[in-house]
């Protein structure tokens, strides 16, 4: 075989394999944002009056995301995240879809989780011990 034909061949190999990992990425990425924008598994769902917290837990790491109960304009929203001995992790301000994902390591550690839409909001205590 000549080296052009060794050229094209890698181009050809290396073009199919660039193409697999473009559509893995954006294949991984879709999955994600439907699920909630936090990985892992679900552990908890904190409702409250005017929304609620789902809590997510994967290899020691825990993730929080706050939800309206009505989406729509811009509200004050807080989410967050605390290990017990740690500091929490916050994400607050005005959204209209969502605060968060916060997300920290917590290990084997108990964890707070804090949720917060407009007047209404909800701590777990101390969880997943």
């Amino acid at each position: 075989m000549d080296s052009g034909a060794i050229r094209r061949r890698m181009t050809l190999g290396l073009a199919v394999l660039a193409a697999a990992g473009l559509l893995a990425f954006t294949g991984a990425g879709s999955a994600q944002a439907a699920s909630s924008t936090c990985s892992g598994r679900k552990v908890r769902t904190l409702p409250f009056t005017t929304g609620s917290v789902q809590v997510y837990k994967r290899s020691g790491y825990v993730c929080a995301v706050t939800f309206p109960g009505a989406r729509g304009s811009r509200k004050p929203m807080s989410v967050s995240v605390q290990a017990r001995g740690g500091r929490p992790v916050v994400d607050s301000g005005r959204f209209a879809h969502h605060a968060g994902p916060v997300t920290l390591y917590a290990g084997h550690r108990c964890v707070r989780v804090k949720g917060s839409v407009g007047s209404g909001s909800v701590s777990s205590g101390w969880i997943l011990c």
